[in-house]
């Protein structure tokens, strides 16, 4: 999980994403972004929306009103949507919320954190993150290579399956990317050359 630095000074964690509407009365399920959701989503928390600009909730702030957990699913309510067309304008709208640095939360950092580490497969550095970018479903962390030759840039799921070490303090992240990621996969002999025709 990647603390997006959305405006300068400010700080801010992505903590949940609002996936469907529940009910009649506003509530929305969640899927968290937080390990922490009780203490996130306490009644007066605000969010930022990430939303498209054509949403009418764009460049707006969210509050919680409540938050609670039926039949095994994150649900919140928020101030000012009271039912379910409103809830319903709301769905696919990720959650920010503001951070200090010296609250740290497992497994998440902040861009600029990432920005400028070494990326290491092998023992080898291959690359340098440049960016990163925020994606509905997943973050990617945006590498350029370090070999002459390669793709300008690579994007690289920012998964524990493909990042499974991430060390601010030793300035890299530690990658398993899968074959092709980093570089082209060799033909194969079927692919190198057509078959001699059939006498």
């Amino acid at each position: 999980m990647v603390s997006k630095d959305r405006t300068q000074g400010r700080n801010q964690l992505r903590v949940g994403r609002l996936v469907k509407a529940h009910g009649l009365k506003g509530a929305l399920k969640l899927e968290l972004y937080t390990d922490n959701p009780e203490r996130r989503f306490v009644p007066g928390s605000a969010f930022t929306l990430q939303v498209p600009e054509a949403s009418p909730w764009h460049g707006k702030d969210i509050t919680v009103r409540e938050y609670r957990v039926m039949n095994g699913n994150p649900v919140v309510f928020f101030e000012d949507v009271d039912d379910r067309n409103a809830a319903e304008s709301l769905v696919r709208a990720i959650l920010w919320m503001d951070q200090d640095e010296d609250e740290v939360e497992d497994n998440a950092w902040f861009d600029h954190q990432l920005v400028g580490l070494d990326v290491v497969r092998d023992d080898t550095v291959i690359g340098r993150v440049v960016r990163v970018e925020h994606l509905p479903a997943q973050d990617l962390l945006i590498v350029k290579p370090s070999t002459s030759g390669a793709a300008d840039e690579v994007m690289v799921p920012f998964v524990e399956a493909i990042v499974p070490t991430v060390d601010v303090a030793a300035g890299r992240v530690i990658v398993t990317p899968p074959a092709g990621l980093f570089e082209e996969l060799p033909e194969s002999e079927d692919d190198a050359a057509p078959s001699d025709a059939a006498e």
